[in-house]
């Protein structure tokens, strides 16, 4: 019996391992063992509406009997190989994406993660363009490799300032705490436009390799600029030969609703177009998708040990064609409609909460002291905890730590979205 109690828990055990950096949500860290559509289950045997998704990872939800099946017959057969092999389902799904990706003569390339996607196609662009000069926007996430946290613009995920480009940051995807931010959407492009034209003119020194932007912003909690602004960025990149990389790790797949991919809201197509999470469904992918004449231009052979293996691609097949043949981009749709009616409809009982943004099944709420924008990290902390308490899983982001993250699976249902919101609304109460 005394071994037992001197037994360290599995908490314990993570903290003498695994690095200080490792952050873990809640005061009293849950460990999650299995799942069920849209809950899921921790070790102590407690129930959660799942309103995160593993970080926007568990697309379709959990136990989906038609991707299980698939996954489970591959694992029987073979696992890995590497590209050096032709590989059947890389190749299909990669005919998959590049007809869905919008991108003419495209051509596609795997990877295990959206970090690594990033990196690719930073390598990528800037070979094309023989420049190390990058493009960003503020509060950005791109990853954290070493070519993808300089390229971040969020300074509590960018532990190193060394770099292999030369990063310049434009203004745009968070019109909440842009100097732009009171203005009428039309003006706030413009205006956006204007800044970019200026800081090529004065920052940049020849050629410019690129801009990588995410539509909405992930990490940085949701920033979401107004449609049109992107393809009016593009208009001065085309004029100067820089090319335009779309991140669509988090929303890609029809996440938005209104569109398939994120960018589709601008009226511009990428050179360059990356993915990741959602496609895997929780198995390890990501990707690029480029025109020819871009993917084609490195000189030097390459290859993805992990990227495009075989069980990774059985799985997002499986997991594409649920979506595609379910409609869950339209279900996006109409649930983050729900859902953004309802938090907008608790916001307006709060004074701490000073906006509510995002498209879809990714919706944002930032907190604020009472009556200023001056961030309430503490409020975001508290509805985190309260949220677990009542059953529901949420996430956190933004530069000071004060916006909530909604993004459930894309299978989510009304009563679902309802059952959420009355937990959020209850949860604020407490908050008080």
């Amino acid at each position: 019996m005394t071994a037992l109690k001197n037994t360290p828990s599995l908490l314990e055990r993570h903290r003498a391992v695994m690095p200080s950096w490792l952050s873990l949500y809640y005061k009293e860290p849950i460990s999650l063992i299995s799942g069920e559509g849209r809950r899921v289950r921790d070790a102590e045997g407690r129930e959660y509406l799942d309103f995160f998704a593993g970080i926007l990872t568990n697309m379709i939800g959990y136990n989906v009997p038609e991707i299980v099946e698939e996954i489970r017959d591959q694992a029987g057969k073979m696992v890995h190989t590497s590209t050096l092999y032709l590989i059947e389902q890389q190749v299909e799904l990669a005919e998959e994406i590049a007809a869905l990706s919008g991108i003419p003569d495209a051509r596609v390339f795997f990877t295990s993660s959206g970090s690594e996607a990033n990196d690719a196609a930073l390598m990528l662009a800037t070979t094309y363009r023989r420049s190390n000069q990058v493009l960003a926007m503020r509060y950005s996430y791109h990853g954290r490799t070493m070519s993808t946290v300089p390229v971040t613009g969020h300074s509590n995920w960018s532990p190193s300032s060394l770099s292999p480009f030369l990063v310049s940051y434009i203004h745009g995807s968070y019109p909440y705490r842009s100097p732009f931010g009171g203005l009428k959407p039309a003006d706030y492009i413009e205006a956006c436009v204007n800044d970019l034209k200026e800081m090529l003119d004065v920052a940049s020194a020849g050629d410019v390799a690129c801009l990588i932007a995410e539509p909405i912003t992930g990490v940085g909690g949701f920033g979401t600029p107004p449609d049109g602004l992107f393809g009016a960025l593009q208009k001065v990149l085309k004029e100067r030969g820089i090319l335009y990389i779309s991140d669509e790790v988090q929303t890609g797949w029809g996440r938005t609703g209104e569109n398939f991919w994120g960018y589709q809201a601008h009226g511009v197509t990428p050179d360059i177009l990356t993915f990741a999470k959602g496609l895997g469904n929780g198995l390890a992918i990501g990707g690029l998708v480029a025109r020819a004449e871009v993917m084609n231009c490195f000189k030097a052979s390459s290859l993805a040990t992990f990227g495009g293996n075989p069980l990774s691609t059985r799985g997002a097949l499986a997991t594409l064609r649920y979506l595609k043949k379910h409609d869950l981009q339209k279900n996006a749709a109409d649930r983050g409609r729900e859902m953004r009616e309802g938090l907008v409809r608790i916001a307006a009982k709060s004074r701490v909460i000073g906006d509510v943004r995002g498209k879809g099944l990714m919706q944002g709420i930032e907190f604020v002291e009472p009556g200023t924008k001056k961030p309430n990290s503490a409020a975001s902390l508290a509805l985190l905890e309260e949220t677990k308490a009542r059953g529901l899983l949420i996430g956190r982001g933004g530069l000071y730590g004060n916006t909530n993250r909604i993004a459930p699976p894309l299978t989510i249902t009304a009563d679902e979205v309802k059952e959420g919101l009355e937990i959020i609304e209850a949860s604020m109460r407490a908050i008080g």
